[in-house]
């Protein structure tokens, strides 16, 4: 059995161990109570039984008359009779007088009658009587001969009735202590595993937070401990991270505000010399690849100025009613030419019914469908296809769009929204766009998912809920 957590494990090995040996010292307490009472009780008709042994040695060598009288009298005079039977027994283990009168004439057979007659020793038994079935306690010292032969036997019976009951009362008290132990060791252990599990549930949680970017929060030191040193440790790193997530995020931004300047100079001049008739062949072909590339890393710039403007919070939305599938035909129509001038082919299997209007940022979400079906056109080109999709499932509108390629490594799957993730895929590009389209989708409040179609390429489903509260900051 594999018992997980902290908690879990110290209860169960540390305060289990520990109850045991509790209830293991309870029951030798219980076992040495016992012991002690039998003994005493029984050390009690020993010393009784060997006084009237000794007292009655004299009479076994006169008739058995004056013996029989002898014991009878000395059993009528018995002054414990009303907590100790006595028997005078004779060789045959036969009762010849009893002080109870009940007893006489009867042959009990007990082990320690038998014992006595055959060995010549004094013998005792406890066990439970078999005509009554009280839990007694029996003495027998043997009466001898002068030649050592055994004549009769003198017995002590006393009921441990009394006994057992104290016993049972000292029993009951020692339980009752080593209960209040076990609860006092489970409640001490409790409070001080919580002092422990507590401050390291907070700081999973902290951890958690500073691993999906939430860089700069801090854990509050409660104790100065090794759990303190820690808790010290994480808030250090997470401030660190927090000023280097600031440096970078600054760093970004202002690489990129320069960039712009260039690049716009560059993308002028580029489409300018493309009007230039004299550049012909090779010229012109250059001249194309300069205007494509230009694009390109301006579109890369665009993407990084919109991260940091999430990153320092300056990241809006322009909220209105609007027609989800209108926004999406659009994006649909405007990336159309581009995907069929690569060859690949674009089917859009719309929503017939009504769709109701939702609360959204039109732009944003025509910057989430140009980005996703960009994407699927750059790492899904070799299946030749992009399928769009738009339906209403319950209180969301769901747009999917699919690719025919190759699909996205199952171990890669978890991480491509993150910033900067590229995975294994040998397609340019920052790194970020995933991101910035999953920032957008969860502040209309929806959901955006990607896995692997059954059989082959990548879906991305976006869900916009049709009744959001969508706050615009």
């Amino acid at each position: 059995m594999k018992i997980r957590g902290l908690k879990s494990r110290w209860m169960f090995t540390g305060t289990g161990v520990t109850v045991l040996i509790v209830l293991l010292g309870v029951w030798l307490i219980t076992s040495s109570i016992y012991s002690n009472y039998h003994r005493s009780v029984e050390t009690g008709l020993e010393s009784k039984a060997t006084t009237a042994s000794e007292f009655f040695g004299a009479y076994v060598t006169r008739s058995y008359a004056e013996f029989y009288h002898s014991a009878c009298v000395y059993t009528e005079g018995f002054e414990d009779r009303d907590r100790i039977e006595l028997q005078f027994l004779s060789s045959g283990g036969r009762v010849e007088t009893s002080s109870s009168g009940l007893t006489a004439g009867t042959r009990p057979g007990t082990p320690d009658i038998i014992e006595a007659l055959a060995t010549g020793e004094m013998s005792s038994w406890s066990g439970d009587m078999p005509d009554t079935g009280e839990h007694v306690l029996a003495v027998s010292a043997p009466l001898k001969d002068t030649d050592g032969s055994v004549i009769g036997l003198i017995r002590y019976i006393t009921s441990l009735r009394l006994v057992d009951a104290e016993v049972t009362r000292l029993s009951a008290a020692t339980a009752g202590v080593g209960l209040l132990i076990i609860v006092f060791i489970i409640l001490s252990n409790l409070y001080f595993i919580n002092s422990i599990t507590a401050p390291v549930i907070e700081l999973t949680g902290i951890a958690k937070r500073i691993s999906d970017g939430s860089y700069g929060i801090q854990a509050v030191k409660m104790h100065d401990d090794e759990i303190g040193d820690l808790i010290d440790s994480i808030n250090d790193m997470s401030v660190k991270l927090g000023k280097s997530e600031k440096m970078q995020t600054e760093f970004i931004s202002s690489i990129s505000h320069e960039l712009r300047t260039p690049l716009t100079a560059i993308t002028g001049w580029s489409e300018t010399l493309a009007y230039d008739e004299a550049i012909q062949g090779e010229s012109r072909r250059g001249v194309m690849i300069i205007s494509k590339e230009a694009a390109r890393l301006t579109k890369m710039v665009e993407g990084l100025l919109e991260f940091t403007r999430i990153e320092d919070g300056r990241f809006n939305l322009s909220l209105e009613k609007i027609d989800v599938a209108a926004e999406l035909e659009e994006a649909i129509f405007t990336y159309g030419e581009l995907l069929r001038q690569e060859g690949i082919e674009l089917h859009y299997d719309p929503d017939y019914s009504e769709l109701p209007p939702i609360t959204a940022d039109p732009e944003r979400l025509r910057q989430v469908f140009l980005n996703i079906l960009d994407n699927a056109a750059k790492y899904g080109r070799e299946g030749r296809r992009i399928d769009v999709r738009i339906w209403r499932s319950g209180e969301y509108v769901k747009i999917s769009v699919r690719d025919h390629g190759q699909g996205i490594p199952e171990n890669e799957l978890p991480f491509v929204k993150q910033k900067f993730y590229k995975g294994s895929s040998k397609e340019r590009g920052s790194g970020i766009g995933l991101a910035v389209c999953d920032e957008i989708i969860t502040r209309h409040k929806g959901k955006l998912d990607i896995e692997n179609a059954p059989d082959g390429g990548a879906i991305v489903t976006v869900s916009l809920p049709t009744d959001s509260e969508v706050s615009a900051n």
